[in-house]
This record gives structure tokens, sequence and C-alpha cells, in this order.
């Protein structure tokens, strides 16, 4: 059975989390991971071993995902604001038989900010998030994968956008 890879870039709020649902709801055999859940610490501490410890666990669990036959579909989202890592990530389909969709979900800062204000009113965020995330957002604009750019887009049509780049994956 071909495998497929989804894997979906972009900021802190720009809705990575909700597209990879939808999708996992629609695609068969589907599994999500989100890179927040390999590096999930209190506290958060960003030095070069909890780099390659995160690097380690996301290889390790889209490996494993990837070779178990119970699934077709692998969906990832994280941040990825630097093409290393994407590059890293891409090697994974070297290892098996993978067709991969790469996508980084941008909006604009207005966008951004609307929805990021939203999420901390909920209490689903703290306030730190939106300076984090609008420093983040231009860092997309040097990567080699494709983007998608989310700011009119329902949550739905996000993933259908998504699914339609998937069917032109060679």
């Amino acid at each position: 059975m071909k495998k497929h890879l989804y894997l979906l870039g972009g900021p802190m709020g720009v809705g990575k989390t909700t597209v990879c649902r939808l999708l996992q709801g629609r695609l068969p055999n589907c599994v999500f991971l989100d890179g927040d859940w390999c590096w999930d610490a209190r506290p958060f501490t960003v030095n070069e071993e909890t780099k390659r410890m995160v690097l380690d666990n996301i290889r390790h669990l889209l490996g494993n995902f990837l070779r178990c036959t119970a699934y077709e579909n692998v969906l990832f989202c994280w941040v990825l604001q630097e093409q290393t890592v994407w590059d890293e990530l891409l090697s994974l389909r070297e290892a098996a038989d993978v067709d991969v969709t790469c996508a980084a979900l941008l909006c604009s800062p207005d966008a951004l900010k609307d929805r990021l204000r939203r999420d901390i009113d909920a209490g689903l965020r703290q306030p730190d998030v939106l300076a984090r995330s609008l420093e983040r957002l231009p860092l997309y604009r040097d990567l080699r994968v494709p983007t998608l750019d989310t700011t009119t887009l329902t949550p739905e049509q996000a993933a259908n956008a998504v699914l339609h780049m998937a069917t032109k994956t060679p």
C-alpha cells in the first residue's frame, strides 16, 4: 500500500491543527501527530540538546507510523520555520514508499492577531504567543515549500486546498 505523508507548517495560530483534524476525519486509515506533543515540557527549554531531542522524537514517531501497515495517511504539523527541519522530515520518504504533500499555512498579520486573540481570550493560549507568532511569520517566505494563504479561508476550505495539493503530488 502506498503511503501519503502530509507535512503542514506555519506560525502558531494559523490553523495547522484544525486543518489536520479535519483531514484526519476525511482520509482513510489516518494517524495525526502534532509536533508540539513531542516537546511539551515545563519549563520549555530551547537549546541544542532539546532541539535534537524533539527532532529525534518526531523522526521516530513518524517513521513508526509510516512503517505501520494499519495507516495509509500520516498527518504531521508543527511550526516548521526552518528549511533544514523540512528537509530532515522529507528524508523520511526515502525510507518508505511514500508520497508527500507539504504546505506552509500562512495568513495576514491582522488575521493572525485576530485568531490568536480569540484563543488567548478563551484561555487556550498564553498572551506571549502573539508576539512570537508574528515574529515567525516572515520566516516562511524563505522556505522551499508550497504555501497556502488561509487569511480568507474557512478551516474546511483550507483542508480542501491541502487535499487538492495532494492530488498534484507526483
